[in-house]
Protein backbone atom coordinates (compact mmCIF):
# COMPACT_ATOMS: atom_id res chain seq x y z
CA UNK A 1 0.00 0.00 0.00
CA UNK A 2 1.47 3.81 -0.73
CA UNK A 3 2.56 5.38 2.00
CA UNK A 4 4.83 8.74 2.53
CA UNK A 5 7.27 8.92 4.66
CA UNK A 6 7.97 12.94 6.01
CA UNK A 7 11.91 13.41 7.54
CA UNK A 8 9.72 16.01 9.65
CA UNK A 9 12.34 17.67 12.25
CA UNK A 10 12.75 20.43 9.56
CA UNK A 11 10.33 19.57 7.46
CA UNK A 12 8.61 22.80 6.58
CA UNK A 13 6.08 21.03 3.60
CA UNK A 14 4.30 19.25 6.76
CA UNK A 15 0.57 21.07 5.38
CA UNK A 16 0.83 20.62 1.98
CA UNK A 17 1.75 16.80 2.45
CA UNK A 18 -1.18 16.11 4.70
CA UNK A 19 -3.63 18.22 2.20
CA UNK A 20 -2.35 16.22 -0.78
CA UNK A 21 -2.37 12.48 1.35
CA UNK A 22 -6.04 13.41 2.56
CA UNK A 23 -7.10 13.98 -0.96
CA UNK A 24 -5.71 10.32 -2.13
CA UNK A 25 -6.13 8.26 1.18
CA UNK A 26 -2.84 7.77 1.73
CA UNK A 27 -0.99 6.87 5.19
CA UNK A 28 1.56 9.04 6.30
CA UNK A 29 4.41 8.84 8.76
CA UNK A 30 6.44 11.68 10.30
CA UNK A 31 9.47 10.57 11.62
CA UNK A 32 11.23 12.69 13.95
CA UNK A 33 14.31 13.39 17.12
CA UNK A 34 11.02 14.92 19.35
CA UNK A 35 7.65 15.40 19.79
CA UNK A 36 5.90 17.50 17.67
CA UNK A 37 2.18 18.46 17.17
CA UNK A 38 0.34 16.44 14.41
CA UNK A 39 -3.14 16.50 13.47
CA UNK A 40 -4.98 13.55 15.19
CA UNK A 41 -5.99 11.32 11.93
CA UNK A 42 -5.82 7.94 12.36
CA UNK A 43 -4.19 8.08 8.76
CA UNK A 44 -0.95 10.06 10.51
CA UNK A 45 1.67 8.73 12.71
CA UNK A 46 4.26 10.03 14.25
CA UNK A 47 7.47 8.04 15.04
CA UNK A 48 9.86 9.65 17.74
CA UNK A 49 13.22 7.78 17.15
CA UNK A 50 16.28 8.66 19.95
CA UNK A 51 18.47 11.04 19.78
CA UNK A 52 21.23 9.88 17.24
CA UNK A 53 22.83 10.45 14.07
CA UNK A 54 21.38 9.59 11.29
CA UNK A 55 18.52 7.27 13.75
CA UNK A 56 15.48 9.32 11.87
CA UNK A 57 17.25 8.33 8.62
CA UNK A 58 17.55 4.87 9.48
CA UNK A 59 14.03 4.02 10.79
CA UNK A 60 13.28 5.82 7.48
CA UNK A 61 15.19 3.09 5.42
CA UNK A 62 14.24 0.43 7.51
CA UNK A 63 10.48 0.61 6.52
CA UNK A 64 10.05 2.16 3.23
CA UNK A 65 8.96 0.43 0.72
CA UNK A 66 9.36 0.06 -2.95
CA UNK A 67 7.01 2.58 -4.34
CA UNK A 68 6.90 4.74 -1.30
CA UNK A 69 7.23 7.99 -1.36
CA UNK A 70 9.84 9.85 1.30
CA UNK A 71 9.98 13.71 1.67
CA UNK A 72 13.05 15.05 2.77
CA UNK A 73 15.89 17.74 1.70
CA UNK A 74 18.42 15.31 2.80
CA UNK A 75 20.26 13.82 0.15
CA UNK A 76 22.40 11.23 1.50
CA UNK A 77 18.60 10.21 2.90
CA UNK A 78 17.39 10.45 -0.63
CA UNK A 79 20.17 7.81 -1.84
CA UNK A 80 19.25 5.16 0.35
CA UNK A 81 15.48 5.52 -0.40
CA UNK A 82 16.19 5.48 -3.84
CA UNK A 83 18.02 2.54 -3.29
CA UNK A 84 15.15 0.68 -1.97
CA UNK A 85 12.95 1.85 -4.28
CA UNK A 86 11.16 4.66 -3.04
CA UNK A 87 10.07 7.73 -4.45
CA UNK A 88 11.67 10.94 -3.20
CA UNK A 89 11.05 14.41 -3.10
CA UNK A 90 12.11 17.63 -1.20
CA UNK A 91 10.55 20.10 0.06
CA UNK A 92 10.95 22.30 -2.80
CA UNK A 93 9.43 20.07 -4.96
CA UNK A 94 12.42 18.93 -6.78
CA UNK A 95 12.23 14.79 -7.41
CA UNK A 96 15.33 13.05 -6.61
CA UNK A 97 15.98 10.24 -8.98
CA UNK A 98 18.71 7.62 -9.83
CA UNK A 99 19.66 10.61 -12.59
CA UNK A 100 20.37 13.59 -10.80
CA UNK A 101 21.24 12.01 -7.16
CA UNK A 102 25.03 11.62 -8.33
CA UNK A 103 25.09 15.43 -8.98
CA UNK A 104 23.06 16.48 -5.98
CA UNK A 105 25.66 14.51 -3.56
CA UNK A 106 28.16 16.38 -5.45
CA UNK A 107 27.13 19.47 -4.87
CA UNK A 108 26.33 19.41 -1.18
CA UNK A 109 30.05 17.90 -0.43
CA UNK A 110 30.90 20.65 -2.13
CA UNK A 111 28.93 23.29 -0.20
CA UNK A 112 29.86 21.18 3.31
CA UNK A 113 33.34 22.20 1.64
CA UNK A 114 32.67 25.46 1.32
CA UNK A 115 31.18 26.42 4.72
CA UNK A 116 33.95 24.39 6.42
CA UNK A 117 36.42 27.48 4.59
CA UNK A 118 33.71 30.09 5.66
CA UNK A 119 32.94 30.84 2.49
CA UNK A 120 29.40 30.31 2.76
CA UNK A 121 27.41 31.34 5.76
CA UNK A 122 23.54 30.41 6.64
CA UNK A 123 21.22 28.02 5.03
CA UNK A 124 18.38 27.80 2.29
CA UNK A 125 16.11 30.92 1.66
CA UNK A 126 12.72 30.43 3.48
CA UNK A 127 9.94 28.69 0.93
CA UNK A 128 7.83 31.08 -1.11
CA UNK A 129 4.41 30.18 -1.71
CA UNK A 130 5.15 29.60 -5.59
CA UNK A 131 7.43 27.04 -3.89
CA UNK A 132 4.67 25.19 -1.82
CA UNK A 133 2.64 25.36 -4.88
CA UNK A 134 5.36 23.65 -7.02
CA UNK A 135 5.48 21.11 -4.40
CA UNK A 136 2.06 19.84 -4.19
CA UNK A 137 2.03 19.92 -8.02
CA UNK A 138 5.02 17.38 -7.89
CA UNK A 139 3.73 15.70 -5.03
CA UNK A 140 0.17 15.10 -6.83
CA UNK A 141 2.57 13.67 -9.85
CA UNK A 142 4.66 11.69 -8.31
CA UNK A 143 1.17 9.68 -6.36
CA UNK A 144 -0.37 9.91 -10.14
CA UNK A 145 2.87 8.20 -11.49
CA UNK A 146 2.90 5.58 -8.96
CA UNK A 147 -0.97 4.39 -9.41
CA UNK A 148 -0.47 4.46 -12.93
CA UNK A 149 2.73 2.30 -12.97
CA UNK A 150 1.69 0.00 -10.42
CA UNK A 151 -2.34 -0.09 -9.01
CA UNK A 152 -1.91 -2.50 -6.87
CA UNK A 153 0.08 -0.34 -4.92
CA UNK A 154 -2.87 2.31 -4.72
CA UNK A 155 -5.27 0.98 -2.13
Amino acid sequence: MLHIFVDADACPVKQEVYRVASRYRIDVTLVANSWMRVPNERWITLEVVEDGFDAADDWIVEHVQPHDIVVTADIPLASRCLNEGARVIGPTGKPFTENNIGQAVATRDLLSELRGAGEITGGPPPLKKRDRSYFLQQLDNVIQSIRREHPFNST
